[in-house]
């Protein structure tokens, strides 16, 4: 008979406390989903809970702020739905976006603006500066 990974770690004692907590984070994020106005349903998420507290992560300063002045609206509304909630502990954490490239583009240099920086170069005395110039000019993509 087919046992899923989550019969053997409701059986280990450690693996199973963490999975409670786990499930518990669950439904509060369903809660938050249900009770949260649509704007801050997409740009925050229940993180943690630690002590009878919330923590949510925003994705933004505005969105904590908003969050805030709201929290005790929210606590409540836990609350009712069953969940004990003292408080709520907001922080700003943006999201993690996976695969996210930060390549930078490739800016060319201009053939006029190539021969000023050449010319400029020519007139520098050695140095650090004429040193960075010429390198700058050996690397550089020239724009045709």
């Amino acid at each position: 008979m087919y046992k899923g990974p989550e019969q053997y770690l409701d059986s280990d004692a450690a693996a199973s406390r963490v999975m409670a907590h786990a499930r518990l984070l669950l439904k509060l994020s369903r809660y938050f989903e249900a009770i949260a106005p649509a704007g801050l349903r997409d740009s925050a998420h229940v993180a943690n809970y630690k002590s009878g507290k919330v923590v949510i992560h925003a994705d933004n300063g505005a969105v904590a702020t908003k969050i805030r002045q709201m929290s005790q609206r929210f606590c409540d509304e836990l609350s009712k739905r069953g969940a004990e909630c003292n408080g709520i502990e907001v922080k700003v954490q943006p999201r993690q976006i996976p695969f996210q490239s930060t390549t930078s583009t490739i800016k060319p240099i201009s053939v006029k603006a190539c021969s000023v920086l050449r010319s400029t170069t020519e007139k520098l005395p050695k140095g650090p500066l004429r040193e960075a110039l010429d390198r700058l000019l050996a690397r550089a993509a020239k724009e045709e």
